[in-house]
Formats: structure tokens, C-alpha cells, sequence
């Protein structure tokens, strides 16, 4: 168990490990691909926590615009090598203030980053912002680690998940903790529904939550 960072040291974390980071992240998610199978759009596209922008390439096969957004400066400067030459608008900021207009987005991709967010109040300011720029008929996959991952010694039935940190090592040998707050799967859906966001569907795979959700009309 770990005491809450917070959210600048998150993102210090993502500074420092950002760049190597980056080069184990090649690949976008099966999961991920499934949901842009599905609910691809020709319009706007949100990439909320992008990293090194694997997943907004993804979406810009399909949507007229993307924005990709990151806390760090580090991936995001990885997103921009990656993105080059495609119509990604790469954007720093905070998943709990999105730099969005409301009922703009049309579909949006919000993956292994709610984890990251120290505190209860800060994922589901998340949450409320990812419902205010969805259109009333867009859609948002949303993915956090769960108990149910075998790297956990924790039930997947328990009713509250935990913090705690988990090591990257930096070539050199150099060992940075990385927050995350593991979710138990009714903690991740009780936390969708008690935001501004409406469950869909939901499945365990691989060890993390996936919801794919919805505005459910009310605003935080």
C-alpha cells in the first residue's frame, strides 16, 4: 500500500520514464481495436491519457479529426514522432479538465490512465468530463487494472480495490514507482455509475476493467 501522490507527481513519474516507456508500447490493444471496430467514427475522436499515441493512430483510420492528450510532456513528444504526417491534434493537459467543448466528441478512448489518478474524486471528475464532451449519442471505452489480474494477490469478487505501486526499471537499473489504484470490477462499475456516465457493457479481459459507456444525461 502506497499514500496518494499527487497528481504533478504522477505525472513527474511519466517524465522520467516516459521516453523508454514509450518504446514497449507499440502495439494498440485487441480490446481497443474491437471498440474502433464497433464505434468508429468519420467524426470527432478523443484519446484521453494517448502515451505515445498508438491508439489515436487507431482512431485516425476512421475519424475525420483527432485530439490526442497527455499529462506528460515526455510521451506526448513520443505521440508527435509517432502522429507525424496524420491529422492527430496532439494537446498537454488533465483528463479531470478536458480542453474540449461540451457534446463535441463523438467517440473517445480513455485507457490505462484512470488508474493512474490518486484520489476517488479525481477519477470521477474524470469520469464527469469524458460524459460533458461526449455527443448524447457518442460513446467512450474506458480500461483501468483490476484485482483480477494475476499479478495480484487479491479476490476479483472484492467489493474495493487498493493503491499501491508498481516498479519500472530504466535501462541502468534505475527502479521509478508508478502509482496506480487497482479497481475491484464492482468498485470500477460503481465508479461509472456514480459519474455523470451511463455503463453500457463491461468485461474483464486480460486483468482490466473495460466499460464502454455512454452520457447518461445528468452533469456533475
Amino acid at each position: 500500500m502506497t499514500e496518494d501522490p499527487s497528481r504533478a507527481d504522477v505525472r513527474a513519474t511519466y517524465e522520467r520514464i516516459g521516453s523508454h516507456f514509450s518504446k514497449t508500447r507499440e502495439y494498440a490493444w485487441p480490446e481497443v481495436e474491437s471498440f474502433v471496430d464497433e464505434y468508429g467514427t468519420d467524426g470527432v475522436a478523443l484519446d484521453v491519457g494517448c502515451g505515445n499515441g498508438r491508439h489515436s493512430e487507431l482512431l485516425a483510420d476512421t475519424a475525420d479529426r483527432v485530439v490526442a492528450l497527455d499529462a506528460s510532456r515526455e510521451l506526448l513528444l513520443a505521440a508527435r514522432d509517432r502522429l507525424s504526417g496524420t491529422q492527430v491534434a496532439i494537446l498537454q493537459g488533465d483528463a479531470t479538465t478536458l480542453p474540449m467543448r461540451s457534446e463535441s466528441v463523438d467517440v473517445a478512448v480513455y485507457v490505462a490512465t484512470l488508474h493512474h489518478l490518486p484520489t476517488t474524486e479525481a477519477r470521477r471528475a474524470s469520469l464527469d468530463e469524458l460524459a460533458r464532451v461526449l455527443t448524447p449519442d457518442g460513446r467512450a471505452l474506458v480500461s483501468a487494472w483490476s484485482t483480477a489480474h494475476d499479478r495480484f494477490d487479491a479476490s476479483a469478487d472484492a467489493d474495493t480495490g487498493f493503491d499501491t505501486t508498481v516498479d519500472w526499471t530504466l535501462p541502468g537499473g534505475e527502479v521509478v514507482d508508478r502509482f496506480y489504484h487497482i479497481h475491484a470490477p464492482a468498485e470500477f462499475k460503481r465508479t461509472i455509475t456514480d459519474s455523470a456516465l451511463a455503463l453500457h457493457s463491461f468485461e474483464l479481459s486480460s486483468g482490466n476493467c473495460y466499460a464502454v459507456v455512454r452520457p447518461e444525461g445528468k452533469r456533475p
